[in-house]
């Protein structure tokens, strides 16, 4: 059974440093979100603040709110944002602390560890609670290098890749899962981020805090170990940063190690230079100048997905239907439409892969 959790998010519900909250609001199999803790959207619709569409999460204004007046009771407090850095400042410090002191274990994903503070760690043992840094890394001897057994996983790799962080890669490749379950195929999706485990992914890795040496056998081991195990018709492997992000490039591993058949390319046409970098020189690449990339890289790409980011909807379908136009391939609006579309083309390529059996 799914545990009941609430989310601290500290006033940011409403924005992009959210994104793990917005994630866990979206769908979570495992955790029952049961209340967000924001002040500045208490008393709303949690779906409602993200995207307009009510999911029957409501917002608090505290957590003493949430346990005074909500009929439910919850396991876990997740830390639902991204701070600067990843460090947990005093502001959060006070609201874990209250957290601990009413009872719940805390789910964090940030790259500071809660299990660090003496103070907090004191207090969970004293209470007998839990404390999940999703972050904290594997002990050397659990890590995997590279071997090629990624040659042994016969279906589809897809890679859900993107112009930059922060687009919504994780998202996009949740609803590419969800489309091909809901057709009668049995896929799956390898996380590599902290909110893809707590989105309940069995197979993956957290990419930004594993030792370089070992991510590319980390993301084959996550693979082959689905593919044995789950034996999927269909892998989707969640993207990280994008190519050619000058704070922490990242993109290569799932073609190269991973040995991707295809990519899915995410993208924010407003957004010209890298998130919280528009102090240095560095721009967006063209979106024909990046598949070209990723060609070389060894991949094609099959479907262009659009966040919609500051476009109006009128906006982001002009610019679907001219790009669609102009590559080629698929480009669709995956929160306004979905991603249903793209599903025969999956369809076809599992299907190959049958063939040569």
């Amino acid at each position: 059974m799914k545990a009941n959790a609430i989310v601290i998010t500290g006033g940011y519900l409403n924005s992009n440093n959210a994104k793990t909250a917005h994630g866990l609001i979206r769908g979570t199999d495992r955790f029952t979100i049961v209340g967000i803790i924001d002040d500045k959207s208490a008393g709303k619709d949690a779906g409602e603040v993200l995207d307009g569409k009510n999911r029957n999460i409501p917002v608090y204004g505290s957590i003493a709110d949430f346990v005074k007046t909500s009929s439910e009771k919850a396991t876990y407090c997740i830390i639902g944002v991204a701070t600067k850095g990843g460090v947990i400042p005093d502001s959060l410090r006070v609201l874990l602390k209250e957290a601990l002191k009413d009872g719940f274990s805390i789910v964090n994903g940030l790259h500071e560890y809660v299990s660090d503070s003496e103070e907090l760690a004191s207090l969970a043992r004293s209470k007998g609670l839990e404390i999940i840094d999703v972050r904290k890394p594997k002990k050397v001897k659990d890590l995997h290098f590279w071997s090629g057994k990624i040659l042994e996983v016969r279906c589809p790799k897809i890679a859900v890749l993107g112009t930059d962080c922060a687009l919504g890669k994780r998202t996009t490749t949740r609803f590419l899962v969800e489309a091909m379950k809901k057709a009668g195929y049995k896929a799956e999706m390898i996380y590599t981020g902290q909110t893809g485990w707590m989105q309940g992914a069995k197979y993956g890795f957290v990419f930004d805090s594993t030792l370089n040496d070992f991510i590319s056998g980390e993301m084959e081991h996550a693979i082959v170990s689905c593919f044995e195990e789950a034996k999927p018709d269909i892998i989707f492997i969640e993207g990280q940063s994008s190519l050619r992000n000058p704070s922490g490039p990242a993109g290569a591993e799932w073609i190269v190690s991973a040995d991707a058949d295809a990519v899915v390319l995410q993208h924010n046409p407003p957004r010209k230079q890298y998130k919280d970098m528009e102090f240095y020189p560095a721009y967006l690449p063209e979106i024909q100048d990046e598949i070209e990339l990723i060609k070389i890289y060894g991949a094609p790409t099959v479907a262009l997905t659009v966040n919609t980011e500051k476009m109006s909807e009128q906006e982001a379908r002009q610019y679907a239907a001219g790009k669609e136009k102009e590559l080629g391939i698929p480009v669709i609006l995956p929160l306004e439409d979905g991603v249903d579309r793209l599903v025969p083309f999956f369809v076809e390529m599992i299907q190959d892969s049958l063939a040569q059996v």
